[in-house]
């Protein structure tokens, strides 16, 4: 049925449960799995008249969002190969949060991608975005999306 499967997570505990669906399912079909987490490139200031940062503390932010970012895509990684599943830690960065899901995907032969969905509607989802639904809007892969 499926043989790589990429799940996208942010460590937060609505991901954890697409993390625990896509190992089940991994584990089920015999697939191996892709952990993705997405880290922004570099700080940014949205404020007209901030403060620039200096290049030295931007080093170090981009260096701690990494760390954190492949701690927790190692964890993924740890609880996959806990339940006889193979998997792989991917760390990518990018502020385009879906085109970097999409792009892993392809990158990575995905067969399915999952991943969490908060359910925002209305101006909140206006507001805030949804990066789950531009992928499903534009991914050629199927999408499982979990709430």
């Amino acid at each position: 049925m499926y043989q790589r499967i990429l799940v996208a997570t942010d460590g937060s505990k609505l991901s954890r449960k697409a993390v625990d669906t896509a190992i089940g399912l991994a584990a089920l079909t015999g697939a191996s799995l892709v952990a993705l987490k997405v880290v922004p490139r570099y700080p940014q200031s949205y404020f007209e008249g901030s403060i620039a940062m200096a290049p030295q503390d931007i080093a170090r932010v981009e260096q701690q969002w990494a760390a954190e970012g492949n701690s927790v895509v190692e964890a993924v990684k740890a609880a996959a190969g806990a339940k006889g599943v193979t998997a792989r830690a991917v760390t990518v960065k990018s502020d385009l949060v879906a085109e970097a899901v999409i792009a892993a995907a392809k990158k990575h032969k995905a067969d399915l991608i999952v991943m969490a969905s908060h359910g925002r509607k209305g101006l909140k989802r206006l507001l805030l975005g949804s990066e789950t639904q531009h992928v499903l809007t534009h991914s050629s892969v199927p999408v499982l999306v979990l709430r």
